[in-house]
């Protein structure tokens, strides 16, 4: 099986799905804190790692096997895709000042990157490329400074009420 099947569920919930719960969301899904020294590089390899993660699929294949292994990579893709889903459906509806704390993000403050981590990782797993493993670790790194642009734009946008929900809930897990 050609291994960029696996990004359609990505690509349908990450645009198409979120897009229908909410289009402002999108938007807000697409958008990046202002990035400061360290940061910028971090940014520059955060997207090109997400190319390379979108664009390698289209020159591997899927075998599909009856190992072990790739039960767990099946079982990590499909976890990666169902917190896709949840997590766009949280994303969607922030409280009234626009600030996300319900649903996984009562669990984690930045659920988004960990359910990419989750599904690019089952997809690594399941066509066994250690490239993609390596583009994943990039971006995983990467997505931790911007993640600390955000967290430095959410305190300037929403003060106290950030602050208390730092303290409430953690950065990942």
């Amino acid at each position: 099986m050609p291994a960029f099947y696996l990004l359609v569920p990505f690509l349908f919930v990450r645009f198409i799905f979120l897009s229908l719960l909410d289009r402002k969301a999108t938007g807000r899904a697409a958008h990046f804190a202002p990035m400061q020294g360290k940061e910028m590089l971090a940014y520059y390899l955060y997207q090109l790692s997400t190319l390379m993660l979108l664009v390698v699929p289209f020159f591997l294949k899927v075998s599909l096997s009856l190992s072990p292994f790739f039960y767990l990579g099946l079982g990590v893709y499909f976890l990666g895709s169902l917190l896709l889903i949840l997590v766009m459906k949280d994303f969607a509806k922030p409280d009234e000042k626009g600030l996300n704390t319900q649903g996984l993000f009562a669990l984690s403050r930045h659920p988004m990157y960990l359910a990419y981590f989750v599904f690019f990782l089952g997809m690594a797993m399941l066509t066994r490329l250690l490239v993609l493993l390596i583009f994943l670790a990039i971006f995983q790194l990467s997505a931790h400074f911007i993640i600390l642009a955000e967290e430095r734009e959410c305190f300037i946008k929403f003060g106290a009420a950030y602050q208390a929900y730092q303290k409430r809930v953690r950065m990942y897990l």
